[in-house]
């Protein structure tokens, strides 16, 4: 697989893994462990192709609202996943959000995992958005008097940033609230395929899509 323009900074907002299991007469937390794992794949063949950053959408500000049961399970089998496959982390990782709200047990995977990532070099970062809302993080930018111009806001913001291409997997048409800043003049790729049917091949085309597109930046 080849490609002549390589998107520096790829977002993903991980949709459809309730879907997913549903249709299969699954449970929700079975698409949403299968989403998981599909995180270790994806993030590894997008190294592969030279993207330098990856930022994905795990958990948002508004998925407090689901069912206790759903929220339990997103808050601890991560920390299950990442103890079966903690061998493999060969790059930084970084978590945007507030930790505020979330449980010792997270927390401590979260620090975990960064305190284990900071031995990498910076050529490959993912960031995971965990109890992340874009709105909220406007809020705190607004609220900041060291924010002067669009340099210090930038820098300012839980993400610094920008993104060049943006994926929605799982068939809606929105960005939820997700990097609203960031992704300012990013192109936008949705696709009806579900986070856990997000294959190598589904990424690539999402890449070539982003290759043929023309950027101007509000220019001509």
């Amino acid at each position: 697989m080849k490609l002549s323009i390589v998107p520096s900074h790829v977002a993903i907002i991980l949709d459809g893994n309730g879907r997913w299991a549903s249709k299969r007469g699954l449970p929700r937390s079975q698409g949403h462990y299968q989403g998981g794992q599909n995180l270790f794949t994806i993030t590894k063949e997008i190294r592969k192709l030279g993207v330098q950053k990856l930022t994905v959408f795990a958990f948002s500000t508004e998925n407090w609202k689901r069912p206790k049961e759903e929220v339990d399970y997103l808050m601890t089998k991560p920390i299950e996943i990442f103890e079966t496959r903690k061998e493999e982390l060969d790059h930084q990782v970084k978590f945007i959000g507030r930790r505020d709200r979330l449980p010792q047990g997270m927390l401590d995977l979260i620090n975990d995992i960064e305190k284990r990532s900071e031995q990498f070099d910076d050529s490959f970062v993912l960031y995971v958005a965990i109890d992340y809302g874009g709105l909220e993080e406007l809020v705190h930018v607004a609220q900041n008097k060291e924010v002067k111009d669009i340099e210090s806001f930038k820098l300012a913001l839980m993400q610094p940033h920008d993104v060049d291409l943006l994926i929605r997997t799982g068939g809606e048409i929105r960005i939820s609230n997700f990097l609203l800043a960031q992704s300012a003049y990013a192109e936008f790729y949705f696709t009806k395929t579900s986070w856990p049917a997000f294959s190598k091949k589904e990424l690539f085309k999402a890449l070539k899509v982003f290759e043929k597109r023309q950027r101007r930046f509000g220019g001509l």
